[in-house]
C-alpha cells in the first residue's frame, strides 16, 4: 500500500504511536476491521460495536503477525505490538483513507442516487474495465465505514476507482465526498428514499448533491436528464453537467428500445462521437439509463464506442439485484437486496415481460417517513395495472399495498401475509412449476430467505 506506513497513517489521522519505533516506517499490506481477515504485515482497526468490541481481538491479531492496530484504547503496560491510538477509530479510518487516495493519484468516479446506484456502478466498472484496471465497490460497502474499507482495497496497479456512495441523512454525502474527492460525479435519480430523515425529494436532492462539495476543478458531472430535479442543475462551480436520458435533447440519449424478455433489453445509443446498437444483458428500462451513464463515463475517460459497447454487453448481474436464477421449479428474479417505491415499480414493470405465470412476492419498504402507508398503497395501485397473475404482499405496511391492488384490479389474485415466517410456511403452495417469481423488499425483511426457499422447492 503506497506510503502507508504506521508513521504516515498516524500523521494523517492525528493519532499517537506506541510500540517499536524501528517498525514505524514499514508499509502495511492491508487494513481491515475484521479480525478474521487480519494478516501478517497488515493493520487491524478496532471498532467498538454495540454487541462486539473490536478491541477484544487486538492481542490475537498481534500474535498472528499484524504490523499494528488502530485503537481507541492505550495498550496495557508491557503489551507487545504497535498501536496508533486515536479518539475515534472510525474517524481515523476516514482520514487515513483520504490520505491513501491522495497518494495513489488515480481518477475516482463517485456514484450516488436514490435508485440504481449498485447496478450503475457495475455498468460503469464493466465499461471502464475495457481499457483500465478498475477497482469497484463490493457489496454494500458504500457508507462512512464501507467507503474507507473499499479505498483500502486499491493497489498500485489499479488505474481507476468506481466508488458507490450511499447515505440516509444530511451531511453524510459531504463526509463521503471528502474522502473520495471524485473526479467524476454520477447521480442516477432523485426518488423517494430515506424520507424519514430527508423529508421530501427536494431534501433528497440537497443531500445527494453534497457529492459536488469536493469535486475536482477539472472534474465531470453526469446526471439523469429525465429526472426533473437533476435536470434543474445547469452548472456547479464552472462545471457543466453531461445529461443522459431518453430525450433526444440530452447530450447522450437512447432510442429504438426493444425488450427481450428476461434476456435483456436492446437500444441504440447516440453520442456526439457517434451512434451504436447494444444489447444490455439484464432486463428493464432502468438498465438503458445505466448503459447511458456508463457511456458518458467511458467517453470522459477516452474509451472508443466499440469499447463502451463491449463493456455494456459484458455486464454480469449481482446477487440480490435483479439476478435471474433458473431453479428446478421456477425462474426467480432475485431483487431482494433493497426496495423503495421507484425501484419496486421498475421491477414490477420488468416482470410483466416474462413468459408464463407471473408472481410477485413483495415486502415492506423502510425509511419512507410519515407517508409510508400512502406510498405502499401507491405501489399497490401501480401493481394493479401490471400484467401479473398473483401478488403476494408481506408485512404490516404491505397490507396497504394489497388494498391498493384490490381497489384497482379486483380480478387479480392478491395474498397478504403478516410476516416472513408465514410466507415461508405457505410458499410451496403458492408458487407453481414454471412460474416466474419476483422477490423484492427492503433489506430488513430478509427476503434472501425467500430466494433460498424457492431454489429448493
Amino acid at each position: 500500500m503506497k506510503n502507508m506506513t504506521l508513521r504516515h497513517m498516524a500523521e494523517a489521522c492525528g493519532g499517537f504511536l506506541r510500540g517499536k519505533e524501528s517498525e514505524w516506517d514499514r508499509k502495511a499490506v492491508s487494513i481491515t476491521t475484521d479480525s478474521r481477515k487480519a494478516e501478517p504485515g497488515g493493520i487491524f482497526a478496532a471498532i467498538p460495536g454495540a454487541r462486539v468490541d473490536g478491541h477484544t481481538f487486538i492481542p490475537s491479531v498481534l500474535e498472528q503477525g499484524a504490523l499494528g492496530v488502530i485503537s481507541e484504547k492505550e495498550p496495557e503496560p508491557g503489551a507487545e505490538g504497535n498501536y496508533i491510538v486515536v479518539g475515534s477509530t472510525l474517524q481515523a479510518l476516514k482520514k487515513i483513507a483520504a490520505y491513501y487516495l491522495e497518494q495513489l493519484q488515480i481518477p475516482v468516479v463517485g456514484i450516488t442516487g436514490s435508485v440504481g446506484k449498485t447496478s450503475t456502478k457495475e455498468m460503469i466498472a464493466a465499461v471502464l474495465s475495457q481499457k483500465y484496471r478498475t477497482l469497484k465497490t463490493l457489496g454494500n460497502f458504500n457508507n462512512e465505514l464501507g467507503l474507507p474499507l473499499t479505498v483500502f482495497r486499491i493497489r498500485d496497479e489499479d488505474e481507476i476507482a468506481v466508488l458507490e456512495m450511499g447515505i440516509s441523512n444530511f451531511g453524510e454525502m459531504h463526509r463521503l465526498a471528502e474522502i473520495a474527492r471524485p473526479d467524476t460525479c454520477v447521480i442516477t435519480n432523485i426518488g423517494q428514499c430515506h424520507l424519514e430523515f430527508l423529508g421530501d425529494r427536494d431534501g433528497v436532492l440537497r443531500a445527494k448533491t453534497e457529492i459536488f462539495d469536493f469535486l475536482r476543478a477539472d472534474g465531470h458531472i453526469i446526471l439523469n436528464g429525465d429526472d426533473d430535479k437533476l435536470e434543474s442543475i445547469r452548472e456547479v462551480r464552472g462545471v457543466r453537467p453531461v445529461f443522459f436520458g431518453l430525450d433526444a435533447e440530452s447530450d447522450i440519449y437512447a432510442d429504438s428500445i426493444s425488450k427481450k424478455g428476461l434476456d435483456g433489453i436492446a437500444c441504440t445509443i447516440h453520442t456526439k462521437q457517434g451512434t451504436f446498437d447494444v444489447l444490455i444483458p439484464i432486463p428493464g428500462l432502468h438498465m438503458v439509463y445505466n448503459a447511458l451513464a456508463g457511456t458518458a463515463v467511458g467517453l470522459c475517460y477516452g474509451l472508443t464506442l466499440e469499447q463502451i459497447k463491449a463493456g455494456i454487453e459484458s455486464l454480469q448481474p449481482v446477487g440480490g439485484r435483479f439476478n435471474i436464477i433458473h431453479a428446478p421449479r421456477c425462474t426467480i428474479v432475485d431483487d431482494c437486496y433493497n426496495a423503495n417505491p421507484m425501484s419496486m415499480k421498475a421491477s414490477l414493470g420488468v416482470l410483466q415481460d416474462a413468459v408464463g405465470r407471473k408472481v410477485a412476492i413483495l415486502g415492506d419498504m423502510g425509511e419512507l417517513g410519515p407517508d409510508e402507508e400512502l406510498l405502499h398503497r401507491q405501489v399497490g395501485e401501480y401493481a394493479g395495472t401490471v400484467d401479473l397473475d398473483v401478488c403476494i404482499c408481506v408485512g404490516p405496511l404491505c397490507a396497504r399495498m394489497a388494498e391498493g391492488i384490490r381497489d384497482v384490479n379486483p380480478e387479480m389474485r392478491v395474498v397478504w401475509m403478516e410476516n416472513l415466517q408465514e410466507l415461508l410456511r405457505q410458499i410451496m403452495y403458492l408458487v407453481k412449476e414454471g412460474d416466474t417469481v419476483l422477490v423484492k423488499a427492503s433489506h430488513f425483511m430478509h427476503f434472501e430467505k425467500v430466494v433460498e426457499k424457492l431454489t429448493c422447492i
